[in-house]
Parts: C-alpha cells; sequence; structure tokens
C-alpha cells in the first residue's frame, strides 16, 4: 500500500529551480556552507530533494547561438550586472507556497538573494 502512496505523491509533486544570487563563484563561507549542507539535508528528509549545485563564474560562459545552421559562439556570459546565477536546487514539492517556503528557507541557509521558478514538461 505504501508504494501506491509514494506513486500518488510523486504524480501531483510540482518542481520548481531555486537560483542563488551572488556577484562572485565560490563565495560562500565555511559556517554558510555547514548551514547549506543542513539545508539539503532538510530537503532530503521531507522528500523534496531532487539535485543542487554550484555554476561557475560568468567568466567561464559561452553564448551559443546554432539556429540557421551556423553556430555563433561567443564568449561571455547573458548576464552584464556584476550579479549571476551562482548555483541552483531543484526541489519537489506539493504545491507553490511550499516552494515559496523553501526558497526563503534556501536564502537563509545560503546568505543570499534567491529566485524561485517552477520547472515546465
Amino acid at each position: 500500500m505504501a508504494l501506491s502512496v509514494d506513486k500518488k505523491s510523486k504524480e501531483t509533486a510540482l518542481r520548481f529551480v531555486i537560483f542563488v544570487i551572488d556577484d562572485s563563484s565560490n563565495s560562500g563561507t565555511k559556517a554558510e556552507m555547514n548551514t547549506i549542507d543542513e539545508f539539503n539535508e532538510s530537503l532530503r528528509a521531507a522528500n523534496q530533494w531532487v539535485f543542487a549545485c554550484g555554476i561557475g563564474a560568468p567568466t567561464t560562459a559561452a553564448m551559443i547561438d546554432g539556429r540557421g545552421g551556423n553556430a555563433e559562439i561567443v564568449d561571455r556570459s547573458l548576464f552584464r550586472d556584476a550579479d549571476f546565477y551562482s548555483g541552483f536546487w531543484v526541489i519537489e514539492t506539493d504545491s507553490p507556497a511550499s516552494a515559496r517556503e523553501q526558497a526563503i528557507a534556501a536564502s537563509r541557509a545560503c546568505n543570499r538573494l534567491v529566485e524561485l521558478r517552477p520547472l515546465l514538461g
């Protein structure tokens, strides 16, 4: 019986991405990293963890446009401002309200501004 409950909860689950906004890569202090680890464990305990990682600095980015048969590659980021996405979580929740609560917890854990968006599809 527990298997069908788990299957049903997966069918109604919604996925969201929580982007961490920063002005440098790998800028977390040891204390912040410990708090992030605790947040990650809370997501796992609540069965809301899907995936998380950091992202390289904009200086490591390449913009690639393969439309129209040609490939144009420009070594730069889409972001022109000092702030950029430095990492993200993908979470699974049962409601947008729950996702917002987790985004608040994520912001507190990493001590950064975050952006929450639903994943489509």
